[in-house]
C-alpha cells in the first residue's frame, strides 16, 4: 500500500498555502484542536503527532504556541479536505479535486479572529470533511465495523471521497463504474438511477469529471482508431456488403457509422467533451443489462433505458414528445441543455443504494488492491 504521506508533508505546506500569521489561540481552542487530532481515526485518518505543540506549550513563548497550533490545525484540516494519500493515475483516477483552490489558512484565520471560539473551530474541522451523504453513511459504518477487510474497504472509499470536490454541484450526473449505474441529481437529491455498461478490465472506464452541454439524438459514431483496427477495417474489407448494411463508411481518413438501429451509440449520446473520449450513450446491445457484472465496453458508459434517462435529463428543455419527433426524423440533432451539468465518473466499492443503505461492491478493476486493500490506514501512523 502507498504509505500515508501526511507525516512527511502535512505539517508543512497545506493545500498549496503556507500558514500566515494567525491570531492567538486560547486554551479552550487548543483543547478542541487536540480533541480533533485524537478523533481523526473516526474518519479513517491517522493521528498526527503533537510533539511540536506539546513542546511549545511547555514553554513561555506564546508566539511559538500559536505557530505550532496553527501548523497542526492546517495539517489536520488538509487531510480531512483532500486526503492523506495522493490518487495515482495507475488507478485511472483523473478527477480534478477543486478543493485545492480553497484557502484553508484564511478560513482558519477568520475562525481564530472571530468570537465563535471552540464552537467555530468545531465547525471549521467538520466542514473540511466531504459533504456527500454517502461519506456520512460510510463513516457511520466504519465506526461499528469489526471485519478487517470490510473496514479497510470503508476506509479507502472514504479516502476516495476526499479526492473528490468536498461538495458536488447540487445538479449533477454521477456514474459509479463499480456499481454499474448512473444517477441524476437535482437540488442535492437523487431523482433517478439507471443501469450502465462500463469498460472491460482491459479497457477500464477512467475516473474523471466533465460538463454535459447537451444531448445528441440519432448520433453518428466516429470509430476510435484502436476499435477500427481491431474489427471495423477487417469487416469492411472482408464483408463490404455487411459493413454497408451496418452503416460503416470510410471518409476523409475516418471510419464512421451512420445513425440507425445498428449504430453503436444507439439513439443518443451526451455531449461531454473530455480528453478520454469517454461518453454516456445508448446502445443496441440491450441484453447486456440483464447481467449483474456489466464490464464489456472499450471504456465508454452505455446507459440502460437511455431515452428515459435523456428525457429525464432534458426536463424543462425538451419534452418527451419533442424528443420522439427528433428521433423519428433519423437526422442527427443536438439539443443544448439550459445550463451546463457537471458529470462525475467515479469508482466506489463501498457506497449506498438508492434508498441510502450501505452496499459493498466487487472490485471489478482491482483498484482496491492497488490502493492498499490489506491495510487499515487509520492505524498506519496512529499514536
Amino acid at each position: 500500500m502507498k504509505r500515508w504521506l501526511v507525516l512527511a508533508l502535512a505539517l508543512g505546506v497545506c493545500s498549496g498555502n503556507t500558514a500566515p500569521p494567525q491570531p492567538g489561540w486560547t486554551p479552550a481552542e487548543i483543547t478542541t484542536l487536540k480533541h480533533w487530532v485524537a478523533a481523526a481515526p473516526e474518519d479513517a485518518l491517522p493521528v498526527l503527532p503533537t510533539h511540536d505543540l506539546d513542546q511549545a506549550l511547555a514553554g513561555p513563548d506564546h508566539a511559538a504556541i500559536d505557530q505550532a497550533a496553527t501548523r497542526l490545525a492546517l495539517a489536520l484540516a488538509r487531510i480531512h479536505l483532500r486526503g492523506a494519500t495522493t490518487p495515482t493515475q495507475g488507478q485511472d483516477w483523473h478527477l480534478v479535486d477543486t478543493d485545492a483552490r480553497i484557502d484553508i489558512a484564511a478560513q482558519l484565520g477568520a475562525v481564530l479572529a472571530g468570537s465563535g471560539g471552540s464552537t467555530a473551530l468545531d465547525r471549521f474541522f467538520a466542514g473540511a470533511r466531504p459533504q456527500s451523504p454517502d461519506y456520512a453513511v460510510l463513516r457511520t459504518a466504519y465506526a461499528s465495523e469489526r471485519d478487517p477487510a470490510r473496514r479497510a474497504t470503508l476506509a479507502l472509499n472514504m479516502e476516495r471521497w476526499r479526492w473528490m470536490p468536498r461538495s458536488l454541484a447540487p445538479d449533477h450526473i454521477e456514474v459509479n463504474t463499480a456499481a454499474f449505474e448512473v444517477s441524476l441529481w437535482r437540488q442535492g437529491h437523487r431523482v433517478g438511477t439507471w443501469p450502465v455498461v462500463v469498460g472491460k478490465p482491459k479497457s477500464p472506464t477512467p475516473v474523471f469529471s466533465a460538463e454535459v452541454t447537451g444531448v445528441t439524438f440519432n448520433p453518428w459514431w466516429d470509430v476510435p482508431a484502436d476499435i477500427a483496427r481491431e474489427s471495423i477495417i477487417g469487416l469492411m474489407r472482408r464483408h463490404p456488403a455487411l459493413a454497408r448494411q451496418r452503416g460503416y463508411v470510410h471518409t476523409a481518413g475516418r471510419y464512421r457509422q451512420r445513425p440507425g438501429p445498428a449504430n453503436a451509440l444507439g439513439q443518443m449520446k451526451l455531449v461531454m467533451p473530455n480528453p478520454f473520449n469517454v461518453y454516456l450513450h445508448d446502445t443496441p446491445e440491450k441484453k447486456l443489462f440483464a447481467r449483474d457484472v456489466r464490464a464489456f465496453s472499450h471504456g465508454c458508459v452505455r446507459v440502460g433505458d437511455a431515452l428515459g434517462f435523456a428525457t429525464t435529463l432534458m426536463q424543462g428543455t425538451a419534452s418527451a414528445d419533442a424528443i420522439k419527433a427528433i428521433l423519428a426524423t433519423s437526422r442527427t440533432t443536438t439539443v443544448d441543455l439550459a445550463a451546463r451539468l457537471p458529470v462525475y465518473v467515479t469508482y466506489f466499492t463501498a457506497t449506498t443504494h438508492a434508498d441510502g443503505t450501505l452496499a459493498f461492491l466487487p472490485d471489478v478493476y482491482g483498484r482496491d488492491a492497488d490502493q492498499g486493500h490489506a491495510d487499515d490506514p487509520a492505524h498506519d501512523c496512529a499514536g
